[in-house]
């Protein structure tokens, strides 16, 4: 068990931002990535939708020989992880907003959340801001758009510009001192963020506490790979693999990247 791959899936490229969070936080995995990016993005789905998606997912890592999944997709995880974990015996490891340390940090009371449809409607979204935000104004916008153009490979273009400035400037004049990005897809928009907001707010994405995570989980259930060598890692996409090929090109490992039908 401990040789097999750390599974993740997403719906598409943007869960490779948490990814290459866990490849560096455990340099000797294994790992298997799905990107589902003909069904992206999930955010628009119903829920039943993506509880079907995140199963069959799940199926094919398992078919694929993972010992643990990272569900790396927001709306999978608040709409799906609850179920996975009843019916799989496999140790799953999910990402949702990290509202917590920016209700914890914010000075002027107000932070915005940046996420899809699917995971600010979510029950588990819900329940963690109700939990840490009293007293605190939350002003969550859905991203409409932003995954369809970064799966397009058009994040430096002048659409996305356009479109994210609509997003991000009325956060702006509600005095936002802490933006939460509640999509594995947007940490690659952060360049594009900065350009917009001022020094003052900070940027807050989940990769590094899920790699965390994972790495915890992995250590308590006696699954870390022993072998001592830099790991392999299998990319496999559902529809066009030339975003994904430009994304994981950035970096400096040599991922194995493949069309699959799934």
């Amino acid at each position: 068990m401990q040789h097999k791959a750390i599974g993740i899936f997403d719906s598409g490229i943007g869960g490779t931002s948490i990814w290459k969070e866990i490849a560096s936080a455990m340099p000797h995995e294994n790992t298997i990535y799905l990107a589902d990016s003909k069904y992206a993005p999930y955010g628009k789905r119903s829920k039943e939708e993506i509880l079907e998606l995140s199963k069959k997912n799940t199926e094919k890592l398992l078919e694929l020989n993972c010992k643990i999944i990272v569900v790396a997709c927001n709306t999978a995880t608040t709409n799906a992880i609850k179920v996975l974990r009843e019916q799989y015996d496999v140790p799953f490891i999910g990402i949702e907003p990290a509202i917590k340390p920016a209700a914890i940090y914010t000075k002027t009371k107000k932070i915005g959340v940046l996420a899809t449809k699917g995971t600010l409607s979510s029950e588990l979204f819900s329940q963690t801001s109700d939990l840490y935000t009293q007293n605190i104004e939350v002003i969550e916008v859905i991203g409409s758009g932003l995954v369809e153009l970064i799966e397009e490979d058009k994040i430096n273009s002048n659409e996305m510009d356009i479109l994210l400035r609509s997003y991000i400037e009325p956060m702006i004049r509600k005095n936002i001192d802490y933006l939460v990005l509640g999509c594995s897809h947007y940490p690659y928009l952060i360049p594009n963020l900065k350009n917009i907001l001022s020094d003052d707010v900070v940027i807050i994405d989940s990769g590094e506490a899920v790699a965390r995570q994972t790495k915890s989980i992995l250590t308590a259930n006696n699954l870390v790979n022993p072998n001592p060598n830099k790991g392999s890692h299998t990319f496999y996409s559902n529809a066009d693999i030339k975003t994904l090929r430009n994304i994981l090109s950035k970096g400096n490992t040599s991922p194995i990247i493949s069309a699959l039908d799934f």
